[in-house]
């Protein structure tokens, strides 16, 4: 399973962005596309929906480019992941869909399997903030989530 370009690129946009934050001055998408190795044009498509989900503000006028719309502290990976349109799915089926994974309306065998995975993708992208991909408080995470998990469950 592979995450989109969309998404990824939504993610490390929005992370450039909140690294830049501390400058307190809007942050131009041409910054952010020179950084990342990201086109503009693709960049300001993303924008526009990350505009819309409520994630960022932009500032028109010189000196203008965009900020984040609350702290980095509160908005969710999966938030950014699914403002621009991009579903955390592991399955072949597209929601809603009559035809279903094998093409004949039915369900693979393995359908359950890949669709718990995308939620628990979900689950983990929904506990980390764009703060802590920023300040790098991300690897071990999965492991520290199995461990609460085991002690809830006991």
């Amino acid at each position: 399973m592979r995450l989109s370009t969309k998404g990824r690129y939504a993610v490390m946009a929005m992370a450039d962005l909140a690294a830049q934050q501390a400058a307190s001055r809007p942050v131009s998408l041409a910054e952010i596309a020179k950084r990342q190795e990201i086109s503009l044009s693709y960049l300001e498509q993303l924008f526009a929906k990350l505009r819309r989900g409520g994630l960022v503000k932009s500032v028109r006028g010189p000196g203008g480019g965009y900020r984040l719309s609350r702290s980095s502290e509160d908005i969710r990976i999966a938030d950014i992941i699914l403002a621009v349109d991009e579903p955390i799915t592991a399955t072949r089926c597209r929601e809603g869909s009559a035809k279903g994974c094998t093409g004949s309306a039915g369900r693979c065998v393995t359908h359950d399997l890949w669709e718990e995975l995308g939620r628990h993708i979900h689950v983990f992208l929904a506990t980390v903030s764009l703060a802590d991909v920023v300040e790098r408080r991300v690897l071990g995470r999965a492991h520290a989530l199995a461990a609460l998990q085991a002690v809830a469950a006991e």
